[in-house]
């Protein structure tokens, strides 16, 4: 088994990768992942949008009872947990596991005040996104992620191997070459079930508070947390 933390030269470790075939790299990507790491100490975060509709397909034939994570926030729209409810069906063997945050909403209503995504997004997402992620990456060496270059400036230099210094981890991006028509190109030549607020403009999708349909031209992170200068939730950020 190689450690994670023993790695240097993480955009050397990227290129080795082929980008050339069919799925842009990202089949070489996770056969090296689940190769390199024990079911035990690599998960995948998974948001169940558009690239995790595509990523889970990959996964799954490459390891067909994977552990994957959704971090069940409490505030998702119904459409998500609809979609999710279609891929354990659909995919019966995979280990889906829904992590929530120690603190109810109820809770954290009673500590921080009603409506904490309105007034503080940032502490709102780290007590019911990160600090769950974190319990979660605690006894792993690597997590998957469906981040991709196009997504936004912020993400625009994803590699395939990151070394991730918030979780003191390694991420892992199979997808990062991939542009959102491949995605849904994907997604229909496999007629695999996807998020139906897809179909209405809403091009990321995380909590419904937080979370607004975009034009057609718009960054595809434009919706989430839409006036306040926020297009991350912090998972992706040191």
């Amino acid at each position: 088994m190689t450690s994670a933390i023993t790695y240097q030269n993480w955009s050397q470790i990227s290129e080795e990768f082929p980008s050339g075939d069919e799925t842009k790299g990202a089949r070489a990507v996770l056969e090296w992942a689940y190769r390199t790491y024990s079911e035990e100490k690599i998960v995948y975060a998974s948001s169940f949008g558009a690239e995790a509709i595509v990523l889970i397909d990959l996964i799954r034939q490459v390891k067909p009872d994977a552990h994957i994570v959704f971090l069940d926030t409490g505030l998702h729209f119904p459409e998500t947990y609809e979609v999710i409810e279609k891929i354990e069906a659909r995919f019966p063997d995979l280990r889906i596991e829904r992590k929530q945050p120690r603190l109810s909403l109820d809770d954290q209503g009673a500590q921080y005040g009603s409506a904490l995504w309105k007034r503080d997004p940032n502490q709102c997402c780290n007590i019911r996104k990160v600090i769950p992620l974190k319990e979660t990456l605690t006894a792993k060496q690597a997590w998957i992620s469906g981040l991709r270059r196009e997504q936004s400036p912020t993400r625009a230099n994803s590699e395939f191997i990151n070394k991730d210094e918030k979780f003191e981890n390694i991420k892992i991006c199979p997808l990062i070459h991939w542009t959102w028509d491949e995605i849904w190109n994907y997604i229909s030549e496999n007629d695999l079930p996807y998020n139906t607020l897809h179909d209405h403009q809403y091009p990321s999708i995380g909590c419904f508070p937080c979370t607004q349909p975009v034009g057609l031209d718009g960054d595809s992170r434009a919706g989430r947390w839409s006036g306040n200068g926020k297009t991350e939730c912090g998972l992706h950020t040191r």
